[in-house]
C-alpha cells in the first residue's frame, strides 16, 4: 500500500448533518429528547447521543406527553404526525427537505388522480414514509420487479402514472426501471428525486474503484446509501471492504494494493473516517501531510455548517423540481428552495427553463434556522444584475432592446430585462400627431438617458438610436452609391412630375418618364405612397445630395423588344392612337409608336386622316423605315392596298380650265419606299 485516495464527498450528507445538529441543540436546551426511530444509521453516533440524553422510541405510543420528539431525516407518514399530536408531544421535524419534496410530488399526484410508482428499498423508512403520502402506489426495488408487474397489469399502461425514486438509490437502477416504464406506459411523469449528494458520492466511488487496487467503504450495515456504495465498488474492484468502524479494517488484505480508495456513506461521522484513514496511514508509515493535502474532514464539516444570511448571494445545484418549488443544494447546512412561479410568469414550463443538475445563482430572501431551509430568489438577483447593466448602459451609451408594454401619459413604457423604462413621446421617433399605440408589443432599440435607482425611474430614447442608425445608413449609401445600383425603397410622396422614394434614409426622385415605358399622365397611375418598390440609380450628385432614380426595367425596354422582333418590310397589326393633320400615330407594341403619313393611309388622295381612320382602329401596316438613332418608325397602309385602276378619260376641250382660272392641281411623286410628296404644276415645270 503506497497511496491512499480520499473521496471528497465521503461522510455526512446535508440531511444527516442537519438532524444530528438539531438533536444536539435540543439536548443542550432540554437535557433530554426522543427520536422516532434510530436518528441515523450509525450505532456509534446514536450511542453518543444517547449518552447525552437522547432516547430512541419505535412508535408514538412510547412518547411521553410534553416530550420533544425528533422526526428523523427519513420522514414519516401523515398518520404518524397525527399520532404524535394525539400523544401530546412537541415535534421537531428533521425530515430532509429533499425527502419532503418527494412527499409533495406524490401528494399532488394523488390529488390529480395519478398512480404512484416508487423505486426504492421496500422496507426502508424513507420509502415507508413516502407510501404514507400516496393514495395509490406500488414499490419496486429493481427493473425485474417493474417488468413483471407491468406484464401482469396491462390496464396501467395508459393510466396517468407518477414515478419517484428513493433519494439514496443508484442511478443505474433508477434509469433501467424508467426505461421499462417509458416503453409501456404512455402517460408517465418521471421525477428524478435522487439526492445530488448521493449521486455525487456514488460517481466518486465508481471513479475511485475503477482506478484503485482496493476500496474501503465505511457505513452502517442498515444504511441504504452505504450498501449501494459497497455494491458499486464491488462491481468495479475485486478487493472491497465494507466496514462500520476502525476495528473491522483488515490491513492484511491491503498489503499488495498500491493504491487504496476510501469513501463513506451519508451516516458516517468525520471522526470515524479519520480514524480509519489514520490507521491505514500509520500502518504504511506515511506522514499525514503526504496522505491528505486537502482540508481535513473536520474542516470540511465546519465549512458545510457555515451560516448564511438574508441578502447573501449564493450558488447551488438544482436537486429536485416539483410543481411549486425548485430545491437547491447550497453545500451548507441549509437546503434552499425557489418558488417555481419565478420561472413561469410568462407562461413557460419550468422544466424548459431549469433542470436537475443545473448550477444556479440566487439571493437569500429568508432563512429558517429551525427547519434548516432558505428561501431564495433568482428574480431578485437578476434584477440586481439588470440594474447594474442599466446603469452601465446609461454611462456608456449602450443600445438596449426591449418590448413596448403600455402607452402612458406623454409616452410609452418599454420592458428592458424586467425594468420599466419610460420613453417620452418626443423620443419615440414617431411623427408629432402619430398614435403611440402603434408601438405596443413591438420590440424596440433604445438608449438609456436617465437612471434614478432610488426612485426606480429609468428614462430612455428610441429616437436617438433611430437617428444614429439613419445617419449611419445614409453615409453607407453615399459611400457605396454607383450608377445602376439597385435599392429596395418606399414611396414617400408623389408630385405631378414624379415620385420621391426613400432608399434607406435618403430620398431619390423617379421622374414620371422613368416610371413606365407606356404612356402615363400622373405618377399615381403606377405607384402609391407607401409602396415598396425596387429602383436603380440613373444619376447622382454627392455635393448637392441629389439622386435620380429609375423604376422602369431596362430589360423591358419596348424599343429593344421591337427591334428584336421587327425589321423594315415586315407587316404588323397596329392600333391608331392619335390623329394629326399630317397623318396618324399607331402603336406597334406597348410603348412603341410609328407614323402613318397622310399620303400612306390610302391609295388615293385624302383631305385628312380621319376621313379613313378613327382612334382605336386596328389595321395592318407595312414597316417602311426605322430610325435607330431617333427611335422613329414609318408605317404604310397604302403599301398593302390594291393599286387604284387608271380611268380612261377623253378630254373635253370645253371642260379644260381656262388660263388663269386658278384651279391648279397637285402633282404627286411617290418614292420607291412608298413616301409621297406633292408640288404645284409650275414648280414641276421649273424642275
Amino acid at each position: 500500500m503506497k497511496n491512499i485516495v480520499l473521496a471528497e464527498s465521503a461522510g455526512f450528507c446535508f440531511g444527516v448533518k442537519r438532524s444530528v445538529e438539531m438533536a444536539e441543540k435540543l439536548l443542550s436546551s432540554e437535557g433530554t429528547c426522543a427520536s422516532l426511530g434510530q436518528l441515523i444509521h450509525n450505532d456509534d453516533v446514536v450511542h453518543a447521543l444517547e449518552e447525552k440524553g437522547l432516547r430512541v422510541i419505535d412508535s408514538a405510543a412510547e412518547a411521553k406527553p410534553g416530550e420533544q420528539v425528533i422526526i428523523r431525516a427519513h420522514g414519516v407518514a401523515p398518520s404518524v404526525y397525527e399520532a404524535l399530536e394525539e400523544a401530546g408531544v412537541r415535534i421537531t421535524d428533521a425530515t430532509c427537505p429533499k425527502v419532503k419534496a418527494i412527499h409533495t410530488i406524490v401528494q399532488r399526484a394523488g390529488d390529480e388522480g395519478r398512480f404512484v410508482i416508487i423505486i426504492g428499498m421496500r422496507e426502508h423508512p424513507e420509502v415507508v414514509a413516502i407510501q404514507g403520502w400516496c393514495r395509490d402506489c406500488a414499490v419496486f426495488e429493481n427493473p425485474h420487479e417493474v417488468q413483471e408487474w407491468l406484464e401482469k397489469n396491462e390496464n396501467f399502461w395508459e393510466k396517468p402514472i407518477t414515478v419517484v425514486v428513493q433519494t439514496t438509490q443508484t442511478r443505474n437502477n433508477f434509469n433501467e426501471c424508467c426505461e421499462i416504464i417509458k416503453k409501456r406506459c404512455t402517460n408517465a411523469k418521471i421525477s428524478d428525486t435522487i439526492c445530488l449528494a448521493t449521486f455525487t458520492r456514488q460517481e466518486e466511488a465508481a471513479s475511485l474503484a475503477a482506478g484503485c487496487d482496493a476500496m474501503i467503504v465505511i457505513g452502517g450495515k442498515h444504511s441504504a446509501n452505504s450498501l449501494h456504495l459497497a455494491q458499486i465498488c464491488k462491481e468495479l474492484c475485486s478487493n472491497v471492504q465494507f466496514i462500520e468502524r476502525t476495528d473491522e479494517l483488515d490491513l492484511d488484505r491491503l498489503q499488495d494494493a498500491d493504491t487504496v480508495g476510501l469513501t463513506a456513506g451519508a451516516s458516517t461521522p468525520a471522526w470515524i473516517i479519520k480514524e480509519v484513514r489514520n490507521k491505514m496511514s500509520d500502518e504504511i508509515k506515511i506522514e499525514e501531510s503526504a496522505v491528505e493535502k486537502e482540508l481535513s474532514f473536520d474542516e470540511m464539516l465546519e465549512e458545510t455548517l457555515k451560516t448564511i444570511y438574508n441578502g447573501d448571494k449564493v450558488t447551488g445545484t438544482v436537486v429536485a423540481i416539483t410543481g411549486t418549488e425548485i430545491s437547491v443544494d447550497l453545500g451548507a447546512k441549509y437546503s434552499g428552495f425557489i418558488p417555481t412561479t419565478e420561472f413561469t410568469d410568462d407562461g413557460v414550463k419550468v422544466e424548459d427553463v431549469v433542470k436537475v443538475g443545473d448550477e444556479i445563482e440566487a439571493i437569500v430572501v429568508r432563512v429558517n434556522d429551525v427547519e434548516g431551509t432558505a428561501m431564495l430568489s433568482k428574480k431578485r438577483l437578476d434584477a440586481v444584475k439588470v440594474w447594474t447593466d442599466i446603469e452601465e448602459a446609461c454611462d456608456n451609451e449602450t443600445i438596449m432592446e426591449g418590448v413596448v408594454t403600455e402607452e402612458n401619459k406623454g409616452g410609452v413604457v418599454v420592458n428592458v430585462k424586467g425594468v420599466r423604462v419610460f420613453v417620452p413621446a418626443s423620443q419615440t421617433d414617431l411623427p408629432r400627431d402619430a398614435e403611440l399605440s402603434q408601438l405596443l408589443k413591438k420590440t424596440v432599440r433604445l438608449r438609456i438617458t436617465e437612471v434614478n435607482k432610488a426612485r426606480k425611474r429609468v428614462v430612455g430614447s428610441i429616437r436617438r438610436v433611430a437617428q444614429a442608425e439613419r445617419r449611419e445608413r445614409i453615409e453607407n449609401i453615399w459611400n457605396e452609391i454607383e450608377i445602376g445600383k439597385k435599392y429596395q425603397g418606399v414611396v414617400k410622396s408623389l408630385t405631378s412630375y414624379g415620385a420621391f422614394v426613400d432608399i434607406g434614409g435618403i430620398d431619390g426622385m423617379v421622374h414620371v418618364s422613368e416610371l413606365s415605358w407606356g404612356r402615363i399622365h400622373q405618377p399615381s397611375e403606377v405607384v402609391s405612397v407607401g409602396d415598396e418598390i425596387e429602383v436603380y440609380v440613373i444619376n447622382f450628385d454627392k455635393e448637392k445630395r441629389k439622386i435620380s432614380l429609375g423604376y422602369k426595367d431596362p430589360e423591358a425596354n419596348p424599343w429593344n423588344q421591337f427591334t428584336s422582333r421587327y425589321q423594315v418590310g415586315d407587316i404588323a397589326n397596329v392600333t391608331v392612337v392619335k390623329l394629326m393633320p399630317f397623318g396618324a400615330f399607331a402603336e406597334v407594341l406597348p410603348g412603341v409608336d410609328g407614323l402613318i403619313h397622310i399620303s400612306q393611309i390610302a391609295n388615293r388622295r385624302i383631305a385628312k386622316p380621319e376621313d379613313i381612320l378613327t382612334v382605336g382602329d386596328v389595321v395592318e401596316a407595312k414597316i417602311t423605315a426605322i430610325d435607330e438613332e431617333k427611335h422613329k418608325i414609318s408605317l404604310s397602309i397604302r403599301a398593302l392596298a390594291e393599286p387604284a385602276p387608271a380611268a380612261a378619260v377623253v378630254a373635253d376641250p370645253a371642260e379644260e380650265p381656262e388660263e388663269g382660272s386658278g384651279e391648279d392641281a397637285l402633282v404627286y411623286e411617290v418614292s420607291a419606299d412608298g413616301q409621297a410628296t406633292g408640288v404645284a404644276p409650275e414648280e414641276a415645270e421649273e424642275e
